[in-house]
């Protein structure tokens, strides 16, 4: 039962942690719209809140948790960017393939939307590839305590 305590300790400093980001990624977003256009500015705000996310995994989310590989900040770019590419391609086909055009359609698309079906791969990815649980000891069955088979 602690180990699911754990988990959901965990899930909520992700959320944490996903918050911000997606606070930079919209605050992004709808700064650059208007000018920049509605694609590149997707882009640009997406890897402002890479960096925070990456930034907040790290050090908030898992602390305690040693990159899994020799290139962390790679696998964690290459799932951002599957990520970021889910998010882009709700903008894409709204706005650009069914024609929902505006701020209100363009937000709804790619910051609701695809920031949900975004956020599941992310810490699928986050947590399975990169920020894995420290290894524990595994006690064979009919050991306890002092080591002793009873």
């Amino acid at each position: 039962m602690a180990e699911h305590g754990l988990h959901l300790i965990e899930l909520g400093r992700f959320a944490v942690t996903g918050a911000a980001a997606w606070f930079v990624d919209v605050l992004v977003f709808n700064l650059l719209s208007a000018g920049a256009g509605h694609l590149p500015a997707k882009v640009i705000s997406s890897i402002a809140a890479v960096t925070v996310a990456y930034l907040g995994s790290r050090y908030y989310t898992w602390p305690g948790h040693r990159p899994s590989s020799g290139h962390p900040i790679m696998v964690f770019v290459a799932i951002s960017a599957a990520a970021a590419a889910v998010q882009l391609g709700c903008l894409w086909l709204s706005h650009d393939v069914i024609g929902w055009t505006g701020v209100i359609a363009d937000n709804l698309s790619a910051n609701v939307v695809g920031m949900a079906a975004a956020t599941a791969l992310r810490f699928w990815g986050f947590r399975n590839l990169i920020f894995r649980a420290p290894a524990r000891e595994s006690v064979p069955m009919g050991v306890r305590g002092s080591g002793a088979v009873g």
